[in-house]
């Protein structure tokens, strides 16, 4: 049974920053893929951050330059540092984990809040 947990959402004021951690456990041969997403109130879910096994990076152009996502493969550990935050930003993140086979893992998610 795999399991995906995120931590460290929370209440930021607007140009603070938050780091959210994501840990994955169980039995999993391979991850190749490790993403977070976020859901704001209304809308859909929308990629944020991904990062591939050979550890290449992409994200929204909406975070870039204020985001950076990393991980410890090892660890099965994925992080989001969000940096600058913005209210625009308020929602709640979720990490997946793609592992090998192409099954995805989703986590409960953990909430944002960036105040203006």
């Amino acid at each position: 049974q795999v399991r995906v947990v995120e931590s460290g959402g929370g209440l930021v004021q607007a140009g603070g920053s938050l780091r959210l951690s994501c840990v994955a456990s169980g039995t999993i041969s391979r991850i190749n893929v490790m993403d977070w997403y976020r859901q704001a109130p209304g809308k859909q879910r929308e990629l944020v951050a991904t990062i591939y096994g050979g550890g290449s990076t992409n994200y929204a152009d909406s975070v870039k330059g204020r985001f950076t996502i990393s991980r410890d493969y090892a660890k099965k550990t994925v992080w989001l540092q969000m940096n600058s935050l913005k209210p625009e930003d308020t929602a709640v993140y979720y990490c997946r984990m793609v592992v090998s086979g192409s099954a995805n893992y989703w986590g409960q998610g953990t909430q944002v809040t960036v105040s203006s």
